[in-house]
C-alpha cells in the first residue's frame, strides 16, 4: 500500500494527459479520501466530469497557481500535492517569455509556498528532460521551478512538509505525442517530417510515469531528483513501429530542439545515485537534514544520462507491442 492511499491530494493541471491518468490509478488503486482537481481550464474540468462522473471522491477546484490565494484556500486540509501545472509547448515560450516565467516559475513559487503554509506532508513536482542542460526558454523555466522546489525544503525545514521532483522523457499518449500525429499522416498516405534521421528520444508510457510518481512520494526525503530509468529509442525505428512502409522526409531540427535528449547532465555526476529503476540526484546543500538514500551506487564522474548513451533501448516490436496496449 502507498503512503498516499487514503489521504487528500491535491493535482495541479490534473485536467492534462498525466492528470487524467494519475486521477483513473489512483481512484482505482489508492482508495483517496478526496482528490482536488486544481486547473484553469473550465471546459477541461467539465470534459474530465465526464469521464469519471459524480465520483464523491473528487473535488473540482478551478484556479491559476499564479494565484497564491486560490492554491491557500484549496490546500486546505491536502496531504501530498502532485505539482503537473506547467506551460510547455517550446515554440510558444520563446514568442511569449514572460507567460512561461509566471507560470512555470512564480506559480511553482506559489504552489511550495501555500503547501507549507498548509503543512502538506509532501510534494512531487514533475520535470521535464528539458530542464537538463536547457538551451530554450522553456527548459529554462522547467530547470529553475526544480531548483526552487528543492529549495523549498529550507524553508520548510521546521513544518513537516518535504518536497521532490520526478523528471522523464517523452510520454507516449499524452497532448502533442509524435505517435497519433505519425499515425494520421500515415493514414492519409502523407510522407512524415523527421527532423533528423540521427534523432533519439527517451520514451515512457502515461501509467509508467504515474506510477513512477506514487512510489516516489513512498521513498523520497525531500530535496530528491528522481529520474527513471526508462528506454531510448531511435527516430526511425519509431517510424518503423508506427507506420511501416511510409515515406519520410527531413526537415531539419526545430529552434530549441536536441538531437538527443538529456535527463542527467555530466555537471550532476557527482550528486548522482543509480538503482535498479532510477537515478536519484541529490541537493547541492541541504540544511533541513537530507539522508542519502541507502542502497544506491555512485555513478562515475561526468556520467551523463542522454537518450543515446542508454543502456536501455525499444526495439521496433516492443515498441509496437506497447502502443498496441494503449
Amino acid at each position: 500500500m502507498s503512503e498516499i492511499s487514503g489521504s487528500s491530494i491535491l493535482v495541479t493541471g490534473a485536467t492534462g494527459s498525466f492528470g487524467k491518468a494519475f486521477l483513473k490509478y489512483a481512484l482505482t488503486h489508492l482508495d483517496p479520501h478526496r482528490i482536488v482537481v486544481f486547473s484553469r481550464d473550465e471546459l477541461k474540468q467539465y470534459e474530465v466530469r465526464q469521464i469519471f462522473g459524480d465520483d464523491p471522491r473528487l473535488r473540482f477546484f478551478l484556479g491559476d497557481i499564479r494565484d497564491r490565494a486560490r492554491l491557500d484556500r484549496a490546500m486546505h486540509g491536502i496531504d501530498h500535492v502532485v505539482h503537473a501545472a506547467a506551460l510547455k509547448q517550446v515554440d510558444t515560450a520563446e514568442y511569449n517569455p514572460s507567460e512561461f516565467v509566471a507560470t512555470n516559475i512564480n506559480g511553482t513559487q506559489n504552489v511550495i509556498d501555500a503547501a507549507i503554509h498548509a503543512e502538506v506532508k509532501k510534494v512531487v513536482a514533475l520535470s521535464t528532460d528539458k530542464a537538463s542542460s536547457p538551451i530554450n526558454l522553456y527548459g529554462a523555466t522547467k530547470l529553475a521551478a526544480d531548483k526552487i522546489v528543492v529549495a523549498g525544503n529550507h524553508y520548510a525545514a521546521t513544518h513537516p512538509t518535504r518536497l521532490a521532483v520526478v523528471r522523464y522523457g517523452n510520454v507516449m499518449g499524452s497532448r502533442g505525442s509524435v505517435v497519433p500525429f505519425f499515425r494520421k499522416l500515415a493514414a492519409e498516405n502523407q510522407s512524415l517530417p523527421i527532423t533528423d534521421k540521427r534523432m533519439t528520444r527517451f520514451w515512457i508510457t502515461l501509467d509508467q510515469a504515474v506510477e513512477f510518481v506514487v512510489n516516489s512520494f513512498d521513498v523520497m526525503r525531500g530535496g530528491e531528483l528522481y529520474v527513471p530509468r526508462i528506454p531510448s529509442m531511435r527516430i526511425l525505428d519509431l517510424v518503423e513501429a508506427v507506420a511501416p512502409d511510409s515515406p519520410i522526409h527531413e526537415i531539419g531540427m526545430r529552434p530549441g530542439e536536441k538531437l538527443h535528449e538529456e535527463m542527467i547532465a555530466a555537471d550532476d555526476s557527482r550528486r548522482t545515485l543509480r538503482f535498479k529503476d532510477r537515478y536519484v540526484v541529490q541537493p547541492v546543500a541541504a540544511s533541513w537534514g537530507y539522508q542519502a538514500p541507502e542502497g544506491g551506487e555512485q555513478v562515475a564522474d561526468g556520467f551523463n544520462y542522454r537518450s543515446d548513451n542508454n543502456d536501455l533501448w525499444l526495439s521496433v516490436d516492443e515498441m509496437r507491442d506497447l502502443l498496441s496496449e494503449k
